[in-house]
């Protein structure tokens, strides 16, 4: 495969594009696809035989119980990253290593259903959380350490929402080829 298809394979619907300006319907929209996360993860996964499970989504890519564990390590540390955001004043988050973190034993397990579990936890406090915002919360920032970056929360629900559609589209992508790479 050609660098370009496999840029294609990696970023099945394309980096996260930031907006110049975010709208209200850009952020009830991104909400919407946060919220609605757990129900479209679990349909794509809950009838996945243990041998699906393992299927490769890209040449050198998680497997899709890879990808669900992730979005559980990371959407734990998003929310929490948000909380940090409304109660600290410009707090410097921790980053983590999540390829480290996908290769340990709970992120390679069979048993997705725990991070199913965690996502729909999650998911619920987030989005209950996000819709209590008024203009002031989303505007409230946090410091990525590796980048050294200030990020506004109005942009994270972005770049999340993003991420959700993301990984839904490797599981549909290693489903689509049958994990043949």
């Amino acid at each position: 495969m050609d660098e370009v298809n496999l840029e294609e394979l990696k970023f099945p619907i394309g980096k996260f594009q930031k907006k110049d300006s975010i709208t209200e319907n850009d952020l009830k929209n991104w909400i919407s696809i946060i919220e609605n996360f757990p129900s479209n993860i679990k349909k794509l996964t809950s009838n996945l035989s243990v041998e699906e499970m393992n299927w490769v989504y890209r040449p050198h890519g998680w497997s899709i119980k890879q990808v669900v564990h992730h979005c559980a390590d990371s959407h734990i540390n998003s929310f929490v990253r948000f909380k940090l955001a409304l109660t600290e004043d410009t707090p410097t988050i921790k980053p983590y290593d999540e390829g480290k973190w996908a290769e340990l034993a709970d992120g390679n397990s069979n048993n997705i259903l725990p991070s199913i579990q965690i996502i729909e936890g999650v998911h619920s406090r987030w989005t209950l959380l996000l819709e209590s915002f008024k203009e002031k919360e989303f505007k409230k920032k946090f410091i990525h350490p590796a980048n050294n970056k200030t990020s506004c929360l109005d942009e994270i629900i972005g770049v999340y929402a993003w991420h959700c559609n993301h990984h839904l589209a490797h599981i549909n992508q290693a489903l689509l080829h049958k994990g043949q790479f």
